[in-house]
C-alpha cells in the first residue's frame, strides 16, 4: 500500500473517534500498519482533531522510531509498535481511547462480562481487563510496558476472537485487520460497557446476582460463530 493512501485511511479512522463519541479533546489515537514495508501511521501527540490532517500524521517503524513526519507521534506509539511486533499478521490496526464507560470498567479493574448477544457478536466472551502496571514498569518504560502487559494478558487468548481489552486504571485498547475495524471494535466496546453497567445496575435493583445475567455458553457460541465461525452465515457473504 502506498503510504499516502495509508495516511488517508488512518486520518479517516482518527476522525471517526470523535464522530462516534469515543474521544474528547485529544484523548485517543488510531494507527494502521503496512506489513509489507514494516511501517505504521499514527496520530501525532496532543494535536486536536479539528487541526488534524493526513499530512500531519506520523510514520514509524516497528521499533516506534519516526521515519517520516514533522510532529512527535502519539505518546502511545511504543504500545502500538509492541503489539504489532507481538501479534504478527493478526493485527493491522490499533485504537486507544478514554471512552467514558469502558474507562469506568478499567478503573474498577473489572473485565466486562458477556451479558448478551450484542457483545457475543464481536467478542468471544468477556472483554478482559489486564493487570495494573507495577511502579517499576511505569517508571522504566510506561508505554512500552503497557504493550507488554496487554500481550502478557493475551498469552492464553486469541486477539482475533477478543479484539480489544481494558488496561487497569487506564482505558480501552482495540484492534482489527485495519484502523477502521479497530475503531469499529472500540465503539462496540464502549456500547457493551454501557450495556453491562446498566445490566448490573438493574440486577442490583432487582436483587438478582449478576452471574445469573451472563449469557450461556451455547448462546455465545451461536452468535459469535454465525459471524466468525467456519460456517458463518450472517450478512451477504464476500
Amino acid at each position: 500500500m502506498m503510504l499516502k493512501e495509508l495516511r488517508e485511511k488512518v486520518y479517516e479512522a482518527n476522525m471517526d473517534l470523535p464522530k462516534y463519541g469515543l474521544v474528547v479533546f485529544t484523548w485517543g489515537n488510531a494507527s494502521e500498519l503496512d506489513r509489507e514495508s514494516g511501517l505504521f501511521v499514527i496520530k501525532p501527540s496532543g494535536v486536536d482533531y479539528d487541526e488534524l490532517s493526513p499530512d500531519k500524521l506520523v510514520i514509524c517503524d516497528l521499533d516506534g522510531k519516526v521515519v517520516e513526519g514533522e510532529l512527535n507521534p502519539s505518546s502511545d506509539t511504543p504500545t502500538h509498535a509492541y503489539l504489532y511486533r507481538a501479534w504478527g499478521d493478526k493485527v493491522g490496526g490499533i485504537v486507544h481511547t478514554h471512552s467514558n464507560c469502558a474507562v469506568a470498567w478499567a478503573q474498577a479493574g473489572r473485565s466486562i462480562p458477556c451479558y448478551g448477544t450484542t457483545q457475543a457478536d464481536y467478542f468471544y466472551g468477556s472483554i478482559p481487563c489486564m493487570r495494573g502496571l507495577t511502579k517499576e514498569e511505569i517508571e522504566e518504560a510506561y508505554e512500552l510496558n503497557t504493550g507488554k502487559v496487554i500481550a502478557e494478558g493475551f498469552e492464553a487468548l486469541d486477539p482475533i476472537a477478543q479484539p480489544g481489552c481494558l488496561v487497569r486504571n487506564h482505558g480501552p485498547f482495540s484492534w482489527g485487520k485495519d484502523a477502521a475495524q479497530a475503531v469499529y471494535h472500540a465503539k462496540v466496546m464502549e456500547e457493551t460497557a454501557l450495556m453491562g453497567l446498566r445490566t448490573e445496575t438493574l440486577c442490583g435493583v432487582m436483587g438478582k446476582p449478576v452471574k445469573e445475567a451472563e449469557a450461556p455458553q451455547y448462546l455465545l457460541d451461536k452468535h459469535y460463530m454465525r459471524k466468525h465461525g467456519p460456517n458463518a452465515y450472517y450478512g451477504q457473504g464476500k
